[in-house]
């Protein structure tokens, strides 16, 4: 694959040396430049295209209409609109930087875009199939609308519907007041309660006789309240039920302008708060179903959420801001795939790899970052000089990782009141990782632009206007990470920040004084660090960059550089660290169950694989004598190359609790364990002595088919 840069200045106006910028640019055919790209230059950008033959372009130009432009000059060369890759050179750098860092930025930008293309991902796409059943709430007005399109019924929810100005022909109006709204895009059941049965005739007895003002004409129901009285008598159907009944509507999306959908983000199919013609567009998009692009790959084999009726790790449940992710059953997760709307938290919480995002992907963003943080120059250095660069453009390398919706558009918007005179901008070149939103974040990627040799990480997100979860859990990522990052010897090097577009100077001074106040040069050196997001196991068969071993993989190239204060490594929820007391019986319960495979019995005890450990606590919860505990933490002293004896054959492995198996008396086969054999003969060994006289010993002793012949003469 073939691949040329071409760095433009946008007329000028970028205030970016050109011929540096493409000394700077590297693993490239060829790195060209202009002034005006978009104008005078398009010829030289096709002859450059085909002297050397290539495949793709990266190209710095945030501008869209000139992107059009260069695109076409590309096709017209051969290439494809996916063969182009545009850098922002200009709001995020050449109009908020000084020369030297937005130079050096640039220049990384373009090395950064051309790392991350080696890791692309195919487009997926697949087809959501619903039906065209909508339940409206309350809204006569719009449910009339819709029902040209839809199968729509109009729950009354305790409005009379008798003098709404609309026509409800064709529109099924039901009875009752909303009290649950459950399940997904396709699949919700809206549960109704109401004091009048469908065994109402209409005829509009109670209303005459009923209070004044709490029996409804259209549909005919009582107010819950009404107080009962001998007006309830005048139903010839007996159909007034004062305790009130409850029904299921079942239908594909509902619309409820004051109702709450339960989640954070919102949820895909349910429509609330104020109907406008974009709420109505969205319904109509989704009827009958939709082909949607495939966020997410799922690999549940290797999910710790549960299993044999008993619940493990329930992170991704948790994390899902638009309620995508449910617990289909106790010991099941369930993706509704129709409602993801691409965040990428449940891919941050999960700590085994279960589910990835696909765009971007962490091997992507991991190549990114390191083409963000890697020096320019082939030797880091010492061409720079010979070109009369004396030192670095970036001084302190902050990696931030950039939400492309609200956070993207609020920098972009910066560099535009910058450009224009509007506002004297000025703020540290922190070198941008897009993600879908900062809810893609999580421990795994910070630690590693920490191991790939950042300074610092900052995490810029929507705050309050995030179309997901909003500040809160970015705000607990950075306190715990900020927790890790001290224990490991680096201090605080993890920020969150919200740019608002309306108050820029906000965000300048607080990324400034996280750039200039709160960081030390980092001692991991830049450059050094390529990920592969494993962990040397060749029994582990969990997918590449999985938080749990792309964090640990990280944590260890950190190691090589700091002295850590802390054995224990707290602030990391993917690592787990398990402790058995005394009354384990060393039932195999636990290893069982266990999802990684990170305890195993032996003939002396039960041992603890810390490396596999993802502290989905399902061994403490399954524990038949509920003597383990699972606390949260990376204890550095259990990994394998901390081991204690260097004679250790698997160094992997620490015994958490010793004991004895016992072997069959008939058989010699090991069966169970001392302890409990001795629990249970202390319980019941005086009522079954009698029962094999002639054993040798006790018959608990003897494992199940021995015992069984024992007992039968089989």
């Amino acid at each position: 694959m073939n691949t040329g840069a071409f760095c433009c200045s946008c007329a000028g106006t970028c205030n970016v040396d050109l011929e540096e910028a493409r000394e700077m640019v590297e693993d490239v055919e060829v790195a060209a430049s202009s002034r005006l790209l978009c104008q005078d230059s398009l010829a030289a950008f096709e002859g450059v295209i085909e002297e050397y033959e290539l495949d793709e372009m990266i190209v710095t130009c945030p501008e869209a209409k000139a992107q059009e432009k260069i695109v076409r000059a590309a096709e017209a060369r051969g290439l494809h609109a996916d063969d182009i890759q545009f850098v922002d050179q200009r709001e995020g750098a050449g109009w908020v930087h000084d020369r030297a860092a937005a130079t050096e930025k640039t220049a990384r930008l373009i090395n950064a875009a051309r790392a991350g293309r080696e890791e692309a991902a195919v487009p997926r796409t697949s087809v959501h199939r619903a039906g065209y059943d909508v339940v409206v709430v309350g809204d006569a007005e719009t449910a009339a609308a819709m029902a040209e399109s839809a199968d729509v019924a109009l729950i009354a929810n305790g409005e009379d519907l008798a003098d709404a100005n609309v026509d409800l022909r064709a529109v099924d109006v039901e009875r009752g007041r909303v009290v649950d709204v459950d399940g997904s895009y396709g699949e919700f059941e809206v549960t109704l309660e109401a004091r009048v049965t469908d065994d109402c005739i209409s005829c509009m007895k109670c209303v005459h006789a009923g209070p004044d003002g709490l029996v409804t004409r259209h549909p005919v129901d009582v107010d819950p309240d009404a107080t009962a009285g001998e007006w309830i008598e005048v139903c010839p159907t007996d159909a007034i039920e004062m305790g009130g009944v409850e029904r299921t509507v079942e239908c594909d999306q509902v619309l409820y302008p004051d109702g709450d959908d339960g989640t954070v983000g919102g949820r895909r199919g349910f429509h609330t708060g104020p109907v406008d013609a974009a709420t109505i567009d969205e319904v109509q998009r989704l009827l009958g179903g939709f082909e949607g692009i495939d966020f997410l790959d799922l690999e549940m084999d290797v999910c710790a959420g549960g299993q044999a009726g008993e619940m493990g790790c329930n992170a991704c449940v948790e994390a899902c801001p638009h309620g995508a992710v449910e617990r289909a059953d106790i010991d099941e997760v369930r993706f509704h795939l129709d409602s993801c709307q691409n965040c990428g938290a449940c891919t941050s919480a999960c700590p085994t790899g279960a589910t990835q995002l696909r765009k971007p992907s962490n091997a992507r963003i991991a190549r990114e970052v390191e083409a963000l943080l890697a020096p320019t120059g082939d030797d880091g250095g010492f061409v720079s000089g010979l070109l009369g660069r004396s030192e670095s453009g970036i001084e302190t390398p902050i990696v931030a990782f950039t939400c492309s919706e609200r956070a993207g558009e609020a920098l972009r918007e910066y560099g535009r009141l910058a450009a224009a005179g509007r506002e004297e901008l000025e703020y540290p070149p922190i070198l941008p990782v897009e993600v879908n939103c900062a809810d893609t974040v999580g421990e795994a990627h910070v630690l590693h632009a920490l191991a790939a040799g950042a300074d610092g990480v900052a995490v810029v997100g929507c705050g309050g206007s995030c179309l997901h979860s909003g500040p809160d859990p970015k705000l607990e990522l950075v306190e715990r990470l900020n927790r890790a990052t001290t224990d490991l010897g680096l201090g605080e090097r993890v920020a969150f920040f919200a740019p608002d577009p309306d108050e820029p100077e906000a965000f300048v001074e607080g990324v400034s004084l996280f750039a200039a106040d709160g960081l030390e040069p980092s001692p991991v050196p830049a450059g050094e660090h390529e990920a592969a997001g494993t962990i040397d196991d060749p029994e582990r068969e969990n997918p590449a960059f999985d938080t749990h071993a792309w964090a640990l993989e990280s944590v260890r190239a950190i190691l090589e550089h700091v002295e850590p204060e802390r054995e224990v490594i707290r602030g990391l929820e993917s690592f787990g660290v398990v402790e058995v007391g005394d009354g384990c019986t060393l039932t195999p319960t636990c290893t069982n169950y266990c999802p990684t495979d990170a305890l195993r019995r032996t003939e002396i005890g039960l041992e603890f694989n810390h490396e596999r450990c993802v502290n989905c606590g399902l061994c403490e919860e399954v524990c038949v004598e509920g003597v383990i505990t699972v606390d949260a933490g990376l204890d550095l002293s259990l990994l394998p190359e901390n081991a204690e004896r260097e004679t250790d054959e698997d160094p992997a492995w620490r015994r958490v609790f010793e004991g004895e198996m016992l072997a069959c008396v008939g058989c010699g086969e090991e069966f169970t364990s001392e302890a409990t054999a001795a629990a249970i003969e202390e319980r019941i060994g005086d009522r079954i002595a009698e029962l094999a006289p002639h054993a040798e010993g006790s018959i608990i002793r003897y494992c199940p088919s021995c015992r069984t012949r024992l007992l039968h003469g089989g």
